[in-house]
């Protein structure tokens, strides 16, 4: 196992994700609501969901695919969490 390409891969994967959540939070929140407004999306306005409630579900959301991914990536490089004892868990 390549200790480098392992923490190259868990790196690029969170960068990844916080680059969608930082899209989602401040640029459809922020920056992009006025333009999302003209929009509805369950009786609000488009742009008022994103800053209200869209950016929680969508962390919410990255927080399991990076748990699924992370999974992969230690399958890949064999790599296995312990428990306190030292055992696999």
């Amino acid at each position: 196992m390549n200790k480098n390409d392992y923490w190259r891969e868990n790196i690029r994967l969170v960068l990844m994700l916080l680059s969608i959540w930082f899209f989602v939070s401040f640029g459809c929140g922020i920056l992009l609501v006025d333009y999302l407004d003209q929009f509805r999306f369950f009786g609000y306005k488009l742009g008022f969901w994103f800053s209200q409630q869209g950016s929680i579900y969508i962390f919410i959301i990255l927080i399991f695919v990076y748990a699924w991914r992370m999974n992969r990536i230690d399958e890949k490089y064999d790599v296995h969490e312990t428990d306190e004892f030292g055992d696999d868990g």
